[in-house]
């Protein structure tokens, strides 16, 4: 369920999913992308703030939508256009006004690769994030391969997308990819309290402030998506993301070393 609240020139765009830790499925990619298009062209929005229900802010792609779907090595079952990612993404990159993050919980996947996109991130001192694309036998997603290195460093990306870790939220803050660490009861309180001090602004000095901000950016981040894409469909389906997924199923380590040939 998606949860949009305005008030102070403030859209709050709440997922609460909890039980699926707010993972995203074809009706969540559209719905967010709804909101933040609706909030584009709405001259009583000035900024968006993205938060999460209980444990987790975002668990990345619904994988047991992905399962029912189809056989998850059919390519057509995790077609990135059909099932809204492809959507939201674009409305990620193209939102022309202020976007924020309070990261209240766990973010995995597209949870984490989101957060480049947002101008301003704040998140709970008790989160922990992780990049789990290489251990699912893909590549990075959203434009990462070059907003993770261009947010936090070439070392923090570097061995968040290639080890698959936890990163906690100090190292988040530390790199570069949140603003702020907060207290995980004060965090929505003080992600709005930021926002309602842009949103005090004129919307057109907000706006011409990221679109100079993001020059540049945004045509390189659509680049290495545009490369991602291509990597990705074909490992998807390969005996690596098969074994992932069917690891993820049956609840146990996936084995790479006696994969079969490509």
């Amino acid at each position: 369920m998606l949860h949009v609240e305005d008030a102070e020139r403030v859209r709050l765009v709440i997922l609460d999913r909890p039980d699926a830790r707010n993972a995203l499925d074809t009706e969540h990619y559209h719905a967010l992308a709804d909101a933040l298009e609706d909030a584009a062209v709405r001259s009583d929005v000035a900024v968006v703030l993205i938060t999460g229900v209980g444990a987790a802010f975002c668990a990345g792609q619904d994988l047991a939508e992905m399962g029912r779907l189809g056989d998850p090595g059919d390519a057509t079952a995790v077609e990135r256009g059909a099932h809204g990612f492809t959507r939201f993404v674009g409305s990620l990159e193209a939102f022309p006004k202020p976007l924020m993050a309070a990261v209240n919980g766990v973010a995995v996947g597209l949870g984490v690769t989101m957060l480049p996109y947002c101008d301003v991130v704040l998140i709970a001192e008790t989160a922990r994030l992780r990049t789990p694309f290489a251990s699912l036998g893909v590549v990075p997603e959203a434009g990462s391969s070059f907003t993770l290195p261009t947010a936090m460093g070439w070392q923090g990306a570097a061995y968040a997308l290639l080890t698959g870790a936890w990163i906690d939220a100090a190292t988040a803050k530390a790199t570069g990819l949140a603003w702020r660490t907060c207290a995980p009861d004060q965090l929505l309180e003080e992600a709005l309290s930021t926002a309602r001090t842009m949103a005090r602004l004129p919307i057109v000095s907000l706006v011409e402030t990221k679109r100079l901000l993001r020059t540049g950016w945004t045509g390189a981040a659509r680049s290495a998506r545009a490369r991602e894409e291509e990597v990705f469909a074909r490992l998807t389906g390969a005996p690596a993301n098969r074994e992932a997924i069917a690891a993820f199923f049956e609840k146990r380590e996936p084995d790479f070393v006696h994969l079969p040939p490509d």
